[in-house]
């Protein structure tokens, strides 16, 4: 918690600590996209927070700039070493990687949503936790060029930002100090990630 306050507080100070803390949003939310170990959700939202605080339009404006540029070349760069390893013959560690995070079902399911609906499916699965990845593979295994995918995702990481930058400045509009609406988007974050996993659970009960 206390990582994800210091790296959004560096946001909101003086220019000098502004030019350090743009880029490291921007470095994170890359890796997250990558190497998806980073809550980069957590992360634009509690940006979001403080930038809020801030009461500068032009820093909400630059933290969802950064956090959509930094999620769409993330994404391109792995799409981009996706499609490699699908002309490998031994394919590639990246591949491997994207299809150990894609359960068999939830692919089937992506691929069976991206044959009907093409390109929206891609929009929303930005916005749903962990349906990114499985989409992904079935783009891959469509054989999408990379060129397609990124006219796609370029909308998805423009609503995934909106959609977490929005969920910071409600945080942040409930308490006058910063690190509190932090702690409420985090958890909201949260709370939002574990939607989906329960949903399934409750349906395999049933």
């Amino acid at each position: 918690m206390t990582w994800l306050v210091d790296a959004s507080g560096v946001v909101t100070t003086g220019p000098g600590q502004q030019a350090v803390g743009y880029p490291s949003l921007f470095l994170l939310v890359l890796i997250g996209a990558l190497v998806p170990v980073v809550p980069t959700g957590a992360l634009v939202s509690s940006a979001a927070v403080v930038a809020f605080h801030r009461t500068a339009p032009v820093s909400l404006a630059l933290v969802f700039a950064t956090a959509s540029l930094a999620a769409f070349l993330g994404d391109a760069t792995l799409y981009w070493l996706g499609r490699r390893g699908m002309r490998s013959k031994n394919g590639s560690r990246w591949l491997e990687a994207i299809r150990a995070r894609a359960p068999e079902e939830r692919l089937a399911q992506a691929r069976e949503k991206l044959a009907e609906h093409g390109v929206a499916v891609l929009v929303l699965s930005r916005l749903v936790p962990a349906g990114r990845i499985p989409v992904m593979l079935a783009c891959l295994m469509a054989e999408w060029p990379l060129r397609r995918f990124a006219r796609g995702n370029l909308p998805a990481c423009l609503a995934w930002a909106a959609t977490y930058q929005v969920i910071g400045i409600v945080g942040g509009s409930l308490f006058e100090e910063p690190w509190e609406g932090v702690v409420v988007a985090v958890a909201l974050t949260v709370v939002i990630s574990a939607v989906p996993g329960l949903i399934r659970r409750v349906r395999a009960a049933g």
